[in-house]
């Protein structure tokens, strides 16, 4: 398979890479301001061949110019096109102003936007409001030419950015566009594709604007994405003398009282993805009925930490919490298992209790949701999810190792490595026990020989994948188990998405 590399920006890279064009290349501001317009018709054009009314909405800074650009060319093409003037149109730049007053002179119809406006149902709506720039709350006019936008219920297209998304985090400003499509510029925004960002985008096309290739070498990313592809050499198919000594030995650890499915999920998640034995230790109680739907794994009941000895000399890796609660057994085997030299992926209460502690450890990937992860570090949910990025930095600094942050857009940071970025799920996954199978699947790769970095990529990109191959019979009702057989397929190269 081919190695795809996928780069993502904040808005200061973005800015830099202008500043670079047009200091070491002599590529002016108007040039990519038109080439800029000109892509998105081209795209307009190709996602709705159809369309031949459209309505313009230009806000008052450079992501307006691209609007007057587009428009221009849609005229030129002997569409219908009108154009509504967000904000004051005064203060624009010298190149936005040029490509407002082309529109002038062509006689495109051109009114400032108010909220009695009458569309007149065009067949797209195209969103040039606010940029990457904008970083603070939208004033009240912009909120209003959204809802405006929102109450024609045609595709709305959306130019760099959907207006209200902040470039940098993915957060709403207040309020947002629901994009039908995006088309952003020089490189793939990171608010586009995390946070809420995600869920506003729509269909993504990023355009370069013809920069040459070396301007690209002087601007270093924020992240990556994660492709499929690139971990193709991790999945080649096993010679024909393989056994199941040479995939590892999972050790999931957790399953308190009353919590039995979901160290039964990792394990069966950890099988499925390739590994050549798992062994669940658990509370007693639950130790009869634990594989009694999945004889393949072998399960251990667990009454004190010392009965953890035998099964640790057998285990190549660890996944630890999945269902181990807090109670006062839970606390005296997350203890004991924190102290051993074995690689860990640590997940669900394993991570509550981590956060009462101050344990660091370059040996162990870390998984945790928004929630979780603002216990890790003193803050909240929202916080976290108000910059994703800073939130992962500062769990890594602060306990080591790797750490994937669960959600849309999931990201991981491994050391040495930029932060990589899974694009792929669904809202269907949002339901029990899917964190559950994503710390088997991690734990299922790293057992096999795979570096604890590379596994948790690829681990998150899998677990994604096999989500949207599930969602085919529809998101609503999903449930954890249903990505097993898509497990499989991936792990065997044999599915795409």
């Amino acid at each position: 398979m081919q190695s795809i590399k996928t780069l993502i920006y904040q808005t200061q890279q973005i800015r830099e890479f202008e500043r670079l064009a047009q200091e070491r290349f002599s590529i002016t501001g108007q040039v990519m301001m038109q080439r800029a317009g000109k892509a998105a018709f081209d795209f307009l054009q190709r996602r709705w061949p159809q369309a031949q009314k459209i309505a313009v909405f230009c806000g008052g800074g450079n992501n307006g110019g691209d609007g007057y650009v587009l428009a221009l060319h849609a005229q030129e093409r002997g569409m219908d096109v009108s154009i509504w003037q967000v904000g004051n149109q005064d203060n624009l730049k010298e190149d936005a102003k040029n490509a407002m007053e082309a529109c002038r002179q062509a006689r495109i119809p051109m009114n400032p936007f108010d909220e009695k406006v009458n569309l007149q149902h065009p067949d797209v709506i195209v969103d040039a409001i606010c940029g990457i720039g904008a970083h603070e709350n939208l004033r009240d006019d912009i909120v209003a030419a959204i809802k405006k936008m929102q109450r024609v219920q045609v595709p709305v297209f959306s130019i760099d950015i959907p207006t209200g998304i902040d470039a940098d985090t993915g957060t709403i400003l207040g309020s947002a566009v629901h994009a039908a499509a995006t088309i952003t510029f020089i490189g793939t925004k990171l608010g586009l594709l995390t946070g809420s960002g995600i869920a506003y985008t729509g269909e993504l096309v990023c355009n370069d604007l013809q920069l040459p290739t070396e301007l690209f070498s002087y601007v270093q990313p924020v992240a990556e994405k994660i492709h499929f592809s690139s971990y193709g050499s991790y999945l080649k198919p096993r010679a024909r003398d393989w056994h199941k000594g040479l995939s590892g030995h999972v050790l999931v650890v957790g399953g308190d009282l009353g919590y039995s499915g979901a160290p039964r999920m990792a394990a069966e998640a950890a099988l499925r993805v390739g590994a050549g034995l798992v062994t669940v230790a658990t509370h007693p109680e639950n130790a009869a009925m634990m594989n009694i739907t999945c004889p393949e794994i072998m399960c251990r009941g667990v009454v004190s930490p010392a009965d953890l000895e035998p099964l640790l000399e057998r285990a190549d890796m660890i996944v630890l919490g999945p269902g181990i609660g807090q109670s006062d057994w839970s606390k005296g085997i997350w203890e004991h298992i924190c102290k051993q030299a074995h690689p860990l992926v640590v997940d669900a209460d394993g991570l509550n209790l981590l956060a009462q502690t101050d344990k660091y450890n370059e040996n162990w990937v870390l998984t945790p949701h928004p929630g979780e992860a603002a216990r890790l570090i003193g803050m909240t949910s929202q916080d976290i999810q108000q910059d994703r990025l800073s939130a992962i930095k500062e769990i890594n600094k602060r306990y080591g190792g790797v750490c994937v942050l669960k959600g849309a857009g999931s990201l991981v940071l491994a050391p040495n490595s930029l932060p990589a970025l899974c694009d792929k799920g669904n809202p269907g996954m949002a339901s029990a026990g899917m964190g559950d199978v994503l710390s088997g699947v991690i734990g299922g790769l790293i057992a096999q020989g795979i570096p604890m970095g590379e596994a948790a990529k690829l681990g998150v990109c899998m677990h994604a994948m096999a989500g949207d191959l599930a969602a085919k019979d529809g998101e609503r009702g999903m449930l954890a188990m249903d990505l097993m057989p898509y497990l499989r397929r991936l792990s065997n190269n044999t599915a795409q998405v």
